[in-house]
């Protein structure tokens, strides 16, 4: 069944500041069946929202920085995610506080538009879909990667073909039934990490640990804050992916709250596994941070030798499938969330309308447009030496320019048009500002490469803003 969107509909604020629209709820009531006025249908429950937000996360996201955090940190590895930990809280606050009272897909594209107005509402979601569109490209990548690397006779592009082709075909399938095949990936994912944390644990029982006990929180030469904040503006790109779950406002059952839950629960479960696994990890490493530091041709491979070193060559396959598999659905999680941002501004007629059409109440067209996109990306820089260097040089600008935007518009919503009762001046200002200070000296600590396309991808939005502009004002009311 295929159903067009309808606007402003009672229940959702309007994002030029309607009256009447106040704390707005969730359409239909949060009630489970088909949202008429979106087309999507509310099927997912609190486990789901989190199984894709550690999907597109990834419970050893660590495993590839490892090495790098703890050269940069002088070895305070687990201090740094805590830290990190600690930084992405704030985002994390800022869109429980917004997807309570915009609970809309789109995310940060929603947020934008209903707090700061249409145009930033735009950029909002023009940056965030440069993040949502090719994260998973690079995930996709890494995948084909590992299955090469296992299978060296089939190609990588060939894998990562192979990749976008099966995860994308459970996403048109609905997001139900992609939920309940992720649930299986990550619950492998997690079992994998608990084998590496026990076989961890009894060999430093065994044998005893390599380093200072404390030396993960303290470092293991000379400490150095600088160091270790240095290291954060790294390690906070780990957590990237715990926002898409606001992403699927519109199909959950039983209310907002439970969105926003989802985001924090999320995001303090990776942190908690972020930590352990590298303050283990980090027990266990042969070579000093400063040794690491040295040798930057080791750091990438880090995790990998300390584990062979400690435990043996078969945990380092068990993680590396394990790697593999969940790269592959962490796409399919980010492609997921990339449609949904599709499909609000196809609606918002900001871009094609054909992308708000749904069918089943699943946003296909706007799945498969991502599913290109991401396609194109993967298999081109599969198919070149330096394919992942490009492509993780550029993901995550447009998520942190996306976070700074969702920061000023709770500041616009509850404190400037107060639009959300009696203002909290630390939920409502304290917490965005620094929140939105955070990401900006993430943004100020990227490569030149990625600031340099960030900047370009903000200045092609602002000319399909300026292009737009006049074809949306002309527009019926019922059409914007």
């Amino acid at each position: 069944m295929s159903a067009e969107p309808h606007h402003n509909a009672p229940g959702t604020p309007d994002p030029q500041g309607a009256p009447g629209t106040q704390g707005a709820s969730d359409p239909q009531g949060g009630q489970g069946g088909q949202d008429s006025h979106t087309g999507l249908r509310r099927s997912l429950g609190f486990r789901d929202l989190v199984v894709y937000g550690l999907l597109f996360i990834a419970p050893m996201a660590p495993v590839g920085v490892f090495g790098a955090l703890d050269a940069k940190s002088h070895g305070a590895v687990a201090l740094v995610y805590i830290v990190a930990t600690i930084a992405m809280a704030f985002t994390a606050y800022s869109y429980a506080q917004m997807v309570r009272v915009v609970p809309q897909a789109g995310s940060v594209f929603a947020y934008a538009r209903a707090a700061l107005g249409r145009g930033p509402g735009f950029i909002a979601g023009w940056m965030a879909m440069l993040d949502y569109l090719l994260i998973p490209a690079v995930a996709y990548l890494f995948c084909g990667i590992a299955m090469n690397a296992l299978v060296p006779d089939v190609s990588r592009w060939v894998w990562t073909a192979l990749a976008v082709v099966i995860t994308t075909a459970l996403n048109l399938t609905g997001v139900r039934t992609a939920a309940k095949a992720g649930f299986l990936v990550l619950a492998m994912e997690i079992v994998v990490l608990a084998v590496f944390m026990v076989s961890a644990i009894v060999v430093l029982v065994r044998d005893g640990a390599q380093r200072d006990w404390l030396s993960p929180l303290t470092g293991d030469g000379t400490f150095a804050l600088s160091a270790v904040l240095g290291a954060v503006s790294i390690a906070v790109l780990s957590y990237l992916g715990f926002d898409a779950i606001a992403s699927f406002a519109e199909e959950v059952t039983g209310g907002s709250a439970k969105v926003a839950r989802a985001v924090l629960f999320c995001l303090a479960l990776a942190g908690f596994l972020f930590i352990a696994q590298t303050y283990l990890v980090a027990l266990l490493e042969p070579m000093s941070s400063a040794e690491l530091a040295a040798a930057p041709e080791k750091q990438g491979s880090a995790f990998y030798d300390a584990v062979d070193a400690s435990v043996g060559t078969w945990l380092h396959d068990l993680v590396a499938v394990s790697k593999a598999i969940g790269a592959a659905f962490a796409a399919l999680a980010g492609q997921a969330a990339a449609g949904r941002l599709l499909f609000a501004m196809g609606r918002d007629r900001r871009l094609p309308k054909l992308l708000s059409r749904t069918d089943s109440g699943t946003p296909r067209v706007a799945l498969s447009i991502a599913a290109v996109i991401t396609l194109v990306a993967a298999v081109w820089a599969a198919s070149r030496d330096d394919g992942m260097d490009h492509l993780v040089s550029v993901v995550d600008i447009g998520a942190l320019v996306a976070f700074t935007m969702l920061h000023a518009s709770v500041v616009a919503w509850f404190a400037v048009k107060k639009r959300g009762g009696a203002v909290s001046w630390w939920r409502h200002v304290l917490v965005p500002v620094l929140g939105a200070a955070i990401a900006i000296a993430v943004i100020v600590e990227a490569s030149r490469a990625a600031q340099v396309v960030g900047a370009c991808w903000l200045v092609v939005g602002l000319v399909v803003l300026f292009v737009q502009r006049g074809r949306v004002e002309g527009a019926p009311e019922s059409a914007r």
